[in-house]
């Protein structure tokens, strides 16, 4: 594992990166833990802030995954949200190796604006990402349904082609194949291209 506050300062971009971020406390931490079988990977906890620098883990030797810190985040001062934003925002626009972003969104809540807002700047700098829906073990399927299909009525008002969407639960396991697999299928045509 590699910590760092600048993105210059990542791990050497050999391997397809994807990073996973999403509003404070959305269950990031573990879910990354699920995917990759580590229940102490990456450090949960109950106070959102956990995760204050750009986290790269190899996995398999073959694909790094990035743990950013959440967005959204009250209880920090002016001056450190904007030094996160920084960060994040340069790592994302600059890192040359970042295949996709995972931007994770609570299943129970309504659509935030604050999570369509970080999903159209993504969207407005080019930067490929997938939406994964966490806890849905908390909530009634239709509730999930209903909530995602609030979500993609949003985006339809400004995207032409809706992102990928998942949804996972870390207590339960859902999600965690469909997510790799996906992965897969990303890392197989970055390397084939790496091939040409």
């Amino acid at each position: 594992m590699q910590s760092e506050s600048d993105w210059k300062k990542c791990p050497p971009p050999t391997f397809p990166e994807y990073a996973f971020i999403g509003r404070s406390n959305v269950g990031k931490s573990s879910l990354i833990n699920m995917l990759v079988n580590n229940k102490s990977l990456a450090k949960t906890s109950s106070k959102p802030g956990k995760t204050q620098t750009i986290n790269h883990f190899v996995i398999n030797k073959n694909w790094y995954l990035v743990d950013l810190p959440g967005y959204g985040y009250a209880k920090i001062s002016k001056t450190m949200r904007e030094k996160w934003q920084k960060m994040i925002s340069d790592y994302l626009l600059f890192r040359e190796n970042l295949q996709l972003v995972f931007v994770l969104v609570d299943a129970r809540i309504e659509p935030q604006q604050i999570d369509i807002d970080f999903i159209n700047n993504l969207g407005e700098n080019g930067v490929p990402f997938a939406i994964i829906y966490t806890k849905t073990d908390k909530i009634s399927k239709s509730k999930t349904c209903s909530t995602m299909q609030k979500m993609k009525n949003i985006l339809s008002e400004t995207w032409e082609e809706l992102p990928k969407i998942f949804m996972s639960s870390a207590v339960e396991g859902s999600g965690k194949e469909e997510i790799l697999s996906y992965i897969e299928e990303v890392n197989d045509l970055f390397y084939s291209n790496m091939q040409k």
